[in-house]
């Protein structure tokens, strides 16, 4: 299907027209100088269709130059239907294997990827639920990080008692899969983590993505009894990078005049190899941006980039900074995005 140009001609006092194009498509990806300036101010999605073509896009960017081990997180259903108290957690574990089957075809057939669950149970389920084989389309197969011992007929395993009491699996064993090129892990918890890892120690040559996994809040969890120690970030999780990112915040604000409080929201957007941009929603459907960081910020400060914009354009006023000091408090930074000696720089470049 090819792409169709929507021109607008504004005559000036001067007589001049000016020529405005609408659905630009990206570079080549050959020329990667002009491949960073479009990603760097690029949109975000309108669509799940362009947010497919736009993730696989930056995906392979990033393949392209190396790396191993990524990240894709954005909200797998429209922020309304999140939003419905009858939403559940495994709702949105079948809308995320929908949509990394959709997400695996943009580099099936060439290679062979393989979708992964923490434990055959959970992927067998989903599988069942969505009338799907273990084979959804050519070069895309579903299965799982842990597998049982085929030979363990036992009906009691001690082993998965303990197990279970910690929340730490499903037992059996992690195994590399044959003739796989690529793996696409989901609905992994924080406690799950760990055999990523090392199924990336056994494949140390093929690509993970961990595909809406939100890092973020499985972070908040590491040190957490029977949870993996904060080392874990340092170790491992530092060393993913996201290269198609796109997080929304809400936030609110009092004011001492009328309305008296102020929702407002934004969002935190990166496209490989492109900055992390800082997005104001305008409420109008809507994305402004307002600055692009190399470096992604912290979750404070990119509140305060919104908060500061509010300012500029008078919505909120200027406080003091003892009451600035009660709004935020003491620290801004969760403790992963504080600077760590033995952490690796690719999580937030």
């Amino acid at each position: 299907m090819g792409v169709k140009f929507h021109c607008k001609a504004v005559n000036n006092s001067s007589r001049q027209h000016q020529t405005k194009l609408f659905n630009v498509p990206p570079p080549s990806l050959d020329d990667k100088e002009a491949v960073k300036t479009y990603a760097d101010k690029e949109k975000p999605p309108q669509s799940f269709y362009e947010l497919q073509i736009n993730c696989a896009r930056a995906t392979k960017l990033a393949m392209s130059d190396g790396h191993k081990l990524l990240e894709v997180e954005f909200p797998p259903l429209p922020a309304n239907v999140l939003e419905l108290d009858d939403v559940s957690a495994y709702d949105v574990a079948l809308a995320n294997l929908k949509l990394a089957i959709d997400f695996a075809k943009n580099f099936a057939p060439e290679k062979q990827v393989a979708i992964m669950f923490p434990d055959e149970s959970e992927a067998n389920i989903a599988m069942e639920n969505l009338g799907l084989d273990d084979r959804p389309a050519p070069g895309v197969q579903i299965s799982s990080l842990r597998k049982s011992d085929p030979g363990d007929d036992r009906l009691f395993k001690p082993e998965q008692v303990l197990l279970n009491l910690f929340g730490t699996g499903s037992g059996g064993v992690v195994k590399p899969m044959e003739d796989v090129d690529m793996y696409v892990c989901l609905v992994a918890s924080a406690q799950e983590l760990p055999d990523i890892e090392e199924l990336s120690q056994l494949e140390p040559d093929k690509t993970i993505v961990f595909y809406n996994l939100k890092l973020d809040v499985l972070r908040g969890d590491l040190g957490a009894p029977a949870f993996p120690p904060k080392a874990f970030q340092d170790r491992f999780l530092s060393t993913v990078k996201p290269v198609y990112y796109l997080r929304t915040r809400q936030y609110s604000r009092s004011t001492p005049n009328p309305p008296f409080m102020v929702n407002y929201q934004g969002c935190l957007f990166r496209s490989y190899p492109g900055e992390y941009q800082t997005l104001l929603d305008t409420g109008t459907g809507q994305y402004r941006r307002l600055l692009g960081n190399p470096v992604r910020p912290a979750l404070g400060e990119f509140k305060e980039q919104l908060t500061e914009e509010l300012r500029n354009q008078g919505i909120i006023g200027e406080e003091g900074k003892t009451l600035n000091f009660l709004r935020t408090g003491y620290k801004t930074t969760t403790w992963w995005e504080e600077e760590r000696e033995e952490a690796n720089d690719a999580w937030k470049t």
